[in-house]
């Protein structure tokens, strides 16, 4: 995929992101679906930090996730819906600029999750933008959705017409 491509790619996933996070409502961040599931706010959070993975993505060869190592990337707390869109904001505006100036020879590298110093995957760094950054907020957002639904409220449209959003 060309740069162009690339970015609005990236551009339309953060779109429809900003409007599932925009539909959280603050009142219930702590409401789960089940004991094994997160909150509705950490969930919410995780989605708002996850274009900051493009970063270490596009500009190391590897990321070690063992506790060691720091463990995941930190998932910062919201106290509120406002402060989790900011860093949304953040996030997205830091990653466009990483993935405008990376270029394909450096997209074409390759790229290794560890665990414990054990590979778990290693991948063209293109494909792992793709699969650890666009398709997990994917992911992530429409998970988000099922949440909004429980609780009634309107599931925004990201890329199409939704029970709530008919005719958009």
């Amino acid at each position: 995929m060309s740069k162009k491509g690339r970015l609005a790619a990236f551009d339309h996933v953060a779109a429809g992101t900003r409007l599932v996070l925009a539909a959280v409502p603050e009142d219930r961040m702590d409401w789960r679906p089940h004991d094994k599931s997160w909150t509705l706010g950490e969930l919410a959070s995780h989605l708002a930090n996850l274009p900051n993975w493009a970063v270490p993505t596009l500009v190391q060869s590897e990321l070690e996730l063992s506790p060691d190592a720091g463990g995941p990337p930190p998932r910062a707390a919201f106290a509120t819906k406002g402060e989790m869109l900011e860093a949304f904001e953040n996030s997205t505006a830091t990653a466009r600029i990483a993935i405008e100036n990376t270029s394909d020879e450096v997209l074409a590298g390759p790229w290794t999750l560890l665990l414990d110093g054990v590979p778990r995957f290693t991948m063209p760094k293109a494909a792992v933008l793709r699969t650890f950054v666009f398709d997990h907020m994917i992911h992530h957002r429409a998970q988000l959705g099922v949440y909004l639904r429980l609780l009634d409220v309107p599931v925004p449209q990201t890329f199409g017409p939704t029970a709530d959003f008919p005719d958009m």
